[in-house]
């Protein structure tokens, strides 16, 4: 080999080099761009890129800064300047290239945080605090319920079992000569006050034939008055008549516990005479009754002004108003 074919070797050998260093150069610069739009879509991947490649590009600095000196000290040892010249401008492009990559993976990742819309703040509770509450229904005042086989009036501070005279189950079976539908209604109502007041089990049947036993019947007129007072007391209650005609008083015998039972003229209850059991009174001042005649009028909250108003006029064994009570209450 001459000396001019092994300088044409060193020439092209060199002139690889700088090929393969501007090749280097140019995927360095693309992969900061791409690098840059996975920092802001995949963060964790980014991360899992960059570090192994912070720790490679530093190894490659190095290596590279080795092999610059290693053709620095061939330019110096051949005198050739192009080299030394190469040397200096590729050692400046590869520092260049580089700030510039970091620096624009910085200012891709500003750009894209300031244009990324704030993330929205899910409250569980706004849902819910903003949707109109619904009011929630009043209990009814009372109501009829079945409990243990009997029907049963809410709404007092006692219960009551309510029997209806006219019920299929006992309006045809005897009072006296007569029948309880249409004539029991005084039988009826002292059973609704035994049952609900004493530990006595009674219904109108029972309780018919006890009045008629004991001279309470009247032929074709229903009951003597004297059935209330009577009754009242043979099974157990405290019983009186009541004087008042207040209705302020009649609300605080009620607020007291005890029931009244009043014997009512044509009206709202009756075109005769009738006998219903007043049960209880509700904060604003109705009271509550248990009309043996009308599950209707059981179930509705009265003046208790037009109950004394339609009182019977008769005044015999403490007609037409009484007090009953438990003494165990």
């Amino acid at each position: 080999m001459n000396r001019h074919q092994g300088k044409k070797e060193k020439k092209s050998s060199h002139t690889r080099r700088v090929i393969v260093l501007a090749i280097l150069l140019a995927l360095l610069c693309i992969t900061g761009v791409e690098l840059a739009a996975c920092r802001y879509f995949e963060p964790e991947v980014y991360e899992t890129i960059v570090s192994p490649v912070r720790y490679a590009a530093g190894v490659v600095v190095d290596t590279g800064q080795a092999s610059v000196r290693t053709v620095v000290q061939f330019c110096q040892d051949t005198g050739n300047a192009a080299i030394q010249l190469a040397y200096n401008a590729g050692n400046a492009a590869a520092h260049f290239f580089s700030r510039v990559g970091v620096q624009a993976v910085a200012l891709w990742e500003d750009l894209t945080t300031s244009n990324k819309p704030p993330a929205e703040t899910t409250d569980p509770n706004a849902a819910d605090s903003a949707a109109p509450s619904v009011p929630a229904t009043p209990p009814p005042v009372t109501e009829l319920l079945e409990r243990d086989g009997r029907q049963i009036l809410t709404g007092g501070i006692t219960d009551v079992t309510y029997f209806c005279q006219s019920s299929p189950e006992w309006a045809d079976q005897p009072y006296g000569t007569d029948t309880i539908g249409p004539y029991g209604c005084g039988p009826t109502t002292m059973a609704m006050a035994v049952a609900s007041l004493t530990d006595t089990a009674t219904d109108p049947v029972t309780m018919a034939a006890w009045a008629v036993e004991h001279g309470y019947w009247a032929s074709r007129s229903g009951s003597y008055h004297s059935i209330v007072l009577d009754t009242a007391r043979s099974f157990g209650l405290v019983a009186e008549p009541f004087t008042s005609r207040e209705a302020s008083a009649m609300l605080d015998a009620l607020g007291q516990g005890k029931m009244l039972v009043a014997l009512v003229g044509p009206g709202h209850f009756t075109e005769g005479g009738h006998f219903i059991l007043i049960r209880g009174r509700t904060p604003e001042g109705n009271v509550l009754v248990a009309d043996a005649n009308s599950l209707e009028n059981s179930l509705t909250l009265w003046d208790p002004q037009i109950i004394l108003d339609e009182l019977s006029s008769a005044r015999d064994h403490g007609a037409p108003l009484w007090a009953l009570w438990s003494p165990y209450t």
